[in-house]
C-alpha cells in the first residue's frame, strides 16, 4: 500500500458524514436516498460524499435499472488498521512503563 493510498483512505475517513455512511453500509446495501435519510443536506452533497468515498475503496457503487446502491468494502479499512496498529503496540508498551513507574513512586511514598 503507498502512502499516498493511505492519505485518500484516511482523508475518505476524516469527515464524519462519510463515517456515518459507512457505518449505515456495514448494515447493508443501500440507496442514495437511503444514505440521506439522517442527513439534512442535499442528494447531491451525499453523491459527493459517496464519490470520495469511492475512490478512497471505500465502497463500490452499482446500478441496475434507475437504482444506484453503493456497497461497503472493508479492505482499505483493513489496510488503515495495520498501518494504525504499529502505533498501538509503541502505545501500549509505553503505557506499560508508565504503569510501573506509577507503581515504583507509589511504593516508595508508602516506605516509613
Amino acid at each position: 500500500m503507498t502512502d499516498d493510498r493511505l492519505s485518500t483512505i484516511f482523508a475518505a475517513l476524516a469527515d464524519p458524514t462519510r463515517r456515518a455512511i459507512l457505518a449505515r453500509l456495514a448494515e447493508g446495501d443501500a440507496t442514495v436516498n437511503q444514505l440521506a435519510e439522517p442527513f439534512s443536506i442535499s442528494l447531491p452533497a451525499i453523491s459527493r460524499h459517496l464519490k470520495v468515498l469511492e475512490h478512497a475503496g471505500l465502497i463500490t457503487r452499482s446500478r441496475t435499472a434507475q437504482w444506484r446502491s453503493s456497497s461497503l468494502q472493508a479492505e482499505p479499512l483493513r489496510e488503515a488498521t495495520a498501518w494504525m496498529d504499529r502505533y498501538r503496540q509503541f502505545w501500549d508498551e509505553s503505557f506499560s512503563r508508565l504503569d510501573v513507574h506509577l507503581r515504583r513512586i507509589q511504593s516508595e511514598e508508602e516506605k516509613p
